[in-house]
């Protein structure tokens, strides 16, 4: 499993309150999840009323990808000119994952208690 996330420095010329600087977060917010399905959040600069840094988050399969939907993001952001991008970093994490198969009978579950040494029959564990 692959996890990538952005984090988004921007600049929202012209804001004279928090009220107006957080409009501008939530619409390029909420914009950037319809647009990409992506989790974003403003992480920090909540108490400025002009810089505001986004966190963004993807996960999927291949690390090519996750960077690429990230990028786009960020590019996708400058492209609104609601803000000044002022600085954009991505990190790609690789997170070990094991597949295994579905015992057709017993189910995923079964072959993960009995790995694991599992319960016994009446749910009592194995001695």
């Amino acid at each position: 499993m692959v996890v990538g996330a952005a984090v988004v420095e921007i600049h929202v010329h012209g804001s004279r309150s928090l009220k107006q600087k957080r409009g501008v977060v939530r619409s390029i917010s909420q914009r950037v999840r319809n647009r990409f399905n992506l989790a974003v959040s403003e992480v920090g600069g909540q108490g400025t009323w002009q810089r505001a840094v986004l966190g963004v988050a993807a996960c999927g399969s291949d690390a090519k990808r996750v960077r690429s939907v990230l990028e786009r993001a960020i590019s996708f952001i400058e492209e609104l000119h609601l803000a000044e991008v002022r600085d954009a970093d991505i990190e790609i994490i690789t997170l070990p994952y094991e597949t295994r198969e579905m015992d057709p009978v017993e189910g995923w579950d079964a072959n993960v208690e009995r790995d694991r040494g599992g319960w016994g029959e009446a749910g009592d564990p194995e001695d």
